[in-house]
């Protein structure tokens, strides 16, 4: 498997496969062709079909500035490799095009038809979770230290940057209000939410500060904030908000924070390495159900858990979003993606609560579900895979309740 640091990219929303990888083509391209004037882009398939809703063309025409930009959106075109693609040329008259073809494939990671079949660097030996297991039974070492003997130094600084990074989201996105941008006229709801919360005992508190934070960095995405992967900008609420009430409820310092994300970021690149983590090519499942996978995992080490405790977490993060469809209303990561971004934490944190309840032993093993996610990806018709074409996104032009 690659590094975690594929996991956990920093960057500014609403979409790692829509926003962060053309903004990273873009840059590319230019640095090659610093002196143009002008650049023809196309969007083939869901970048194109998706791509007003997040803000694709915007992000790409920002990083190209100050060359005139020509975005073509070719809504009926889908390259082969991944529904993901577009397309860059130079338009200065008689200038060589020089066109280039590359694709977003997930969590802001960009490969072109140079690279797309080549192996990527893996650092890990290890390719599921049942090697990690065996990994644990001969040595002793849990998940997290698996990340840092293999990782080293380099990326515990790059998990400290990534905590920073969520709750700096956190922050800002409870003191926010008013509208968020996009033409569905959604308020923001984090900064009500936390100030209710606060009223409350027990359960119910705990329960809505976790609908805060969720809302506090999904709102932020949604508006184009700096946020972090996690393992996409899509699902990027759901780690950050269950880490913060566990670091509140369980009292765990910096370090402790770091090993949790070392440990959710194996957990996501386990789904990445032997599935997908692109709602465009297996639906929400493959962002949100990993993503409450990583927390589910994350919240139950923080809680003491063993690692089959934490590998039960994780399964059952996973399996009970299995199916989950990638439909938002006008391709905005709106509706039904931050309540789905709220639900998926709170559900990761019951799943770790519940798997704390037991011996760790359970029937249907995470990799088994990994690979269940797959297939049903492969097996749900495109209108289902962030295309905005099926399910709630075919009612982006009304049918709201009125209140």
């Amino acid at each position: 498997m690659e590094s975690i640091r594929e996991i956990f990219r920093i960057g500014r929303g609403p979409s790692s496969s829509h926003t962060m990888g053309p903004v990273r083509a873009a840059k590319v391209y230019r640095d090659k062709h610093e002196k143009a004037k002008s650049f023809k882009v196309s969007l083939y398939g869901s970048l194109a079909l998706t791509g007003k809703g997040h803000l694709t063309d915007v992000a790409i025409i920002e990083e190209l500035k100050p060359a005139q930009v020509e975005i073509v959106w070719l809504k009926n075109q889908q390259k082969e490799f991944h529904p993901n693609a577009l397309e860059f040329e130079v338009a200065d008259k008689g200038k060589d095009p020089d066109k280039w073809l590359v694709y977003s494939v997930g969590g802001g990671k960009i490969v072109d038809d140079k690279n797309k079949n080549s192996k990527p660097i893996m650092i890990y030996s290890q390719n599921n979770m049942q090697d990690i297991l065996d990994y644990y039974k001969e040595t002793g070492k849990t998940f997290w230290e698996l990340v840092y003997e293999t990782e080293g130094d380099a990326v515990r600084l790059h998990l400290k940057q990534v905590w920073e990074v969520m709750r700096a989201a956190i922050d800002r996105g409870l003191m926010q209000e008013g509208l968020i941008p996009g033409g569905l006229k959604l308020q923001r709801k984090a900064a009500s939410y936390y100030s209710k919360s606060i009223t409350l005992s027990n359960y119910a508190k705990t329960s809505s500060q976790i609908f805060a934070y969720a809302l506090a960095v999904s709102e932020e995405n949604a508006a184009g904030g700096e946020v972090v992967t996690a393992p996409t900008c899509g699902s990027s609420g759901i780690l950050p908000a269950v880490l913060k009430i566990s670091q509140e409820h369980f009292g765990a310092d910096e370090a402790k924070i770091h090993r949790a994300l070392a440990t959710a970021g194996l957990i996501g690149n386990i789904v990445k390495h032997n599935a997908s983590i692109s709602g465009a090519e297996v639906g929400c499942q493959g962002e949100v159900g990993t993503a409450c996978a990583m927390a589910a995992a994350a919240a139950t080490q923080l809680a003491g858990g063993s690692p089959a405790q934490i590998e039960y977490a994780a399964e059952m993060g996973l399996e009970h979003h299995l199916g989950l469809t990638c439909d938002p209303i006008n391709g905005l990561v709106q509706i039904p993606c931050i309540e789905r971004n709220v639900h998926a934490a709170m559900r990761a944190f019951d799943s770790a609560r519940y798997s704390l309840l037991s011996d760790g032993k359970h029937f249907i093993g995470f990799d088994v579900v990994t690979k269940v996610m797959k297939q049903t990806g492969k097996d749900m018709p495109s209108p289902y895979r962030e295309t905005a074409l099926g399910g709630l996104a075919k009612y982006g032009d009304g049918d709201f309740v009125d209140n």
